[in-house]
């Protein structure tokens, strides 16, 4: 199974539509669930924030769990090796979770409980618009793996 773990919810109809087309389409190939963690109000101490936000992200992954965090100071990775990984790693775990922070990223208690951590891009994202570009590009993994044509 797949999992997307993510902090604060889509309020965006449009978005969310996209959203939901993406994970129609994945779950031809195989199981994926998205879970919604609450987003923490920004206060003056930010730390506190990424704790509490990371406290609510490692309460929904299990030890049995590979997570990989979606991160800004990740390593780069392109589609192919994504699918690859994917493939490898499914090998091994019964369980791939991809983690999407909140609008500050990381606290420090979810980076030490990653596996390993990738960036999408260079571009910093909205956090609500990683959601679609991830399952986007675990759909495009998928099509990789199948030899199957999708559009470059």
């Amino acid at each position: 199974m797949i999992k997307l773990l993510c902090v604060g919810k889509i309020k965006d109809a449009n978005l969310e539509a996209l959203i939901n087309d993406y994970l129609k389409k994945i779950n031809k190939y195989h199981k994926i669930e998205i879970v919604e963690v609450k987003d923490e109000p920004i206060k003056d101490n930010q730390n506190d924030v990424l704790k509490i936000e990371a406290e609510r992200l490692l309460s929904r992954i299990k030890d049995d769990e590979y997570v990989i965090l979606i991160d800004l100071h990740g390593k780069n990775i392109d589609s192919i090796s994504l699918a690859n990984k994917i493939d490898k790693l499914f090998i091994e775990h019964s369980k791939i979770t991809f983690v999407i922070g909140g609008s500050l990223g990381f606290g420090e208690n979810i980076r030490q409980r990653a596996n390993e951590r990738i960036k999408l891009s260079d571009l910093t994202f909205l956090h609500q618009m990683t959601r679609l570009i991830i399952l986007e590009q675990i759909y495009r993994c998928f099509k990789i793996l199948n030899n199957e044509n999708y559009h470059k």
